[in-house]
């Protein structure tokens, strides 16, 4: 008699629904790691208050002929630096997750594959829409003038679109390191370059021909010219374009990737 066999029931695809569910719970997840180390929150508002102390006090009347003025150019682009350089706590986090065996329990879990990442994204969000707060509320209190208040609600909504894209990229850094040293040494020379050759700090009319035109395509300097423009009152249409494409090009690219190498190392 030969052997009865019994084939494997694959497991149920879950839609887009589930899929969401699962990674708004695990987004609460994140919150509550804010909530328990409020100290990386702290940490997000001590780099820019830094650079403002730097740029703005020291070298704004160097660079701009008074600290005054430079305030107003430059603290736009310092929230844009510090959600940009925050990012990389994505990639740092998951990382660790992965090195203490968080997601081996995930993936026991009927949950959806995406949900762990999509979920760390989210809570991350929040980290930089409350370190965009108390930065603009240090710019508030040395002077810096929110001339629209529906501009500046369209700038913090803009730069939160572009860091959400942006952390798929980071996600996937932490998912290939196979250290959150590795993390760091791979973002910080990808992520320098980025803010530092953009518009944060100079205008690109400013800069060396020679490197203008690198400039004037980098997303950070169409990110950071945007929120500056909405800030005071305008509407630069050429740049929020520009700045939701590259977001969409950093989601469209690095959000499979990542989820298809979280399939792989976990």
């Amino acid at each position: 008699m030969s052997a009865v066999t019994t084939a494997a029931v694959p497991a149920p695809r879950l839609g887009f629904g589930a899929s969401l569910r699962h990674g708004l719970t695990l987004t609460r997840r994140s919150l509550l790691k804010i909530k328990a180390n409020p100290e990386e929150v702290i940490g997000l508002t001590i780099q820019p208050i830094m650079f403002v102390a730097l740029f703005v006090f020291i070298f704004g009347q160097a660079l701009a002929g008074s600290w005054q003025e430079y305030r107003d150019f430059a603290l736009p682009g310092i929230i844009v630096q510090t959600v940009v350089f925050a990012t990389m706590g994505t990639g740092l986090s998951l990382n660790s997750d992965i090195e203490k065996g968080i997601f081996d329990r995930f993936r026991s879990l009927p949950i959806a594959r995406s949900a762990p990442l999509v979920g760390a994204v989210l809570g991350d969000l929040v980290r930089y829409t409350l370190s965009v707060l108390v930065i603009t509320v240090i710019g508030v209190v040395i002077g810096f003038r929110l001339e629209s208040l529906p501009g500046t609600v369209a700038a913090v909504a803009l730069i939160l679109v572009f860091a959400f894209a942006l952390c798929w990229m980071s996600a996937l850094v932490g998912l290939m390191a196979r250290s959150i040293m590795g993390v760091q040494m791979f973002a910080m020379t990808l992520m320098f370059p980025l803010t530092f050759g953009s518009s944060i700090f100079v205008a690109a009319d400013k800069m060396p021909s020679w490197l203008r035109p690198v400039i004037e395509v980098n997303p950070i300097t169409h990110l950071t010219d945007a929120v500056r423009s909405l800030i005071a009152g305008g509407f630069p249409v050429s740049h929020i374009v520009t700045t939701l494409v590259w977001s969409a090009v950093f989601f469209a690219v690095f959000f499979p990737l990542a989820v298809w190498r979280y399939k792989r190392r976990t």
